[in-house]
């Protein structure tokens, strides 16, 4: 009668040499097919959380922009009736902004009033003055803040934002965020400035002329 004897392989057994291994050939597990299987359900939760929103709702890319160019176009139109000149049935309020290229593209996306910069070559309280005997003297036909503050939304912009609104508030003057806070929201993945709302003004423009619109 043929006995079965297992298999004896020599391995290295922590430095002490050669011990032998036991373990059946047959046992070894196939890890390549392994791989094969749960390869399409990786890449299924993947696909998953990529066209997940982060509060987990499910969305895709193209509808999304859309939505978010919507806010910021609705947001726009509001600051741009806010900021036309009186005599053209708006409120005159200036809309604040760090500098030149910042002008050149609320220009571009239809503002006709007041844009005062804040690189002028002035210190803080000298600019804080100005604004304040220029614009926060008088009443707004529409009862709101009489300043729109619209800071660049990365570091740099946000610190400017936080000292210009603080040392207009200690001077009893309520600041219009409402258009910064906006593009806070719906234009990080374009970019972090003013400016760079200009290479889609021409998405927007369509846009923005279809809510002003509809408010006038």
């Amino acid at each position: 009668m043929a006995i079965s004897i297992p298999m004896r392989v020599k391995t290295p057994h922590k430095g002490r040499g050669l011990a032998p291994c036991l373990e059946p050939y047959h046992s070894r597990k196939n890890t390549t097919s392994e791989t094969q299987c749960l390869r399409p359900n990786s890449m299924a939760n993947e696909r998953e959380i990529t066209e997940r929103s982060p509060k987990g709702k499910a969305y895709s890319g193209s509808s999304n922009r859309q939505i978010r160019f919507e806010k910021t176009a609705k947001s726009l139109a509001c600051a741009i009736l806010r900021n036309r000149p009186l005599e053209e049935g708006g409120c005159g309020c200036p809309v604040i902004v760090e500098g030149m290229r910042d002008e050149r593209t609320l220009r571009e996306m239809g503002f006709t009033g007041p844009i005062e910069k804040v690189n002028r070559g002035w210190d803080r309280s000298r600019l804080i003055a100005f604004l304040h005997s220029e614009y926060c003297s008088r009443s707004v036909p529409d009862g709101k803040s009489p300043i729109i503050l619209l800071m660049d939304w990365d570091r740099t912009g946000g610190r400017l934002q936080t000292s210009i609104r603080d040392r207009l508030m200690a001077m009893d003057v309520i600041v219009d965020e409402d258009l910064r806070n906006t593009l806070l929201r719906t234009m990080k993945p374009e970019g972090r400035t003013v400016e760079s709302l200009l290479p889609h003004s021409n998405s927007l423009e369509p846009l923005v002329h279809t809510f002003l619109y509809a408010m006038e």
